[in-house]
């Protein structure tokens, strides 16, 4: 057990520093993305509006499909900088774009398991709908969009830390002569 407990907090020390900076990122990264999506929900249509119906279907993308996806490309060129910056420290080790493009991957992949929490959170019938009766939109804190949207957020983010971690951040530093990670 002794042995257990040095390797996760004495030789492992370094990745709970990156793992508490990618929160406290992240965590800034949940406000942008909350202040973008209630931003633009209160500015255009009704987020349960249809953006489009997909064809030969009966179903449909909803304007907070839209509202999320915007709020993610926001947050996710936020919490890039402040990651490849402060947690990771890889600004040095590869250019811009190059970290970017395996950044927004992940980001895309995560965006699209948000939605599909965001729809389940929302979508009429789910088994895990967010009871219209008490997020009924009376203040932001029982506007059921919102609420939705966080929850997804929050489901992503440990995915997102992982792939992260080991590809888009570590990748670049072996592509540069294997400076530590």
């Amino acid at each position: 057990m002794k042995q257990l407990a040095h390797y996760l907090f004495v030789q492992q020390r370094h990745n709970w520093v990156l793992l508490f900076r990618f929160g406290l990122v992240g965590g800034s990264g949940v406000i942008v993305n909350l202040v973008v999506f209630g931003l633009v929900k209160h500015l255009f249509v009704d987020a349960g509006d249809v953006f489009f119906g997909l064809p030969g279907t009966d179903k449909a993308v909803r304007w907070y499909h839209v509202y999320s996806t915007i709020a993610f490309l926001f947050a996710n060129v936020w919490n890039f900088q402040l990651n490849r910056n402060w947690t990771f420290a890889s600004g040095k080790h590869a250019g811009w774009w190059k970290e970017y493009t395996p950044f927004v991957a992940v980001g895309f992949m995560g965006q699209f398991i948000n939605l599909v929490v965001l729809t389940l959170l929302l979508h009429q019938g789910s088994p895990i709908e967010l009871p219209g009766s008490v997020w009924n939109g009376d203040g932001i804190l029982r506007d059921r969009e919102l609420l939705a949207q966080l929850i997804a957020v929050a489901v992503v983010t440990p995915i997102s830390f992982v792939l992260n971690k080991l590809w888009v951040f570590s990748s670049v530093r072996g592509i540069q002569g294997g400076r530590g990670s």
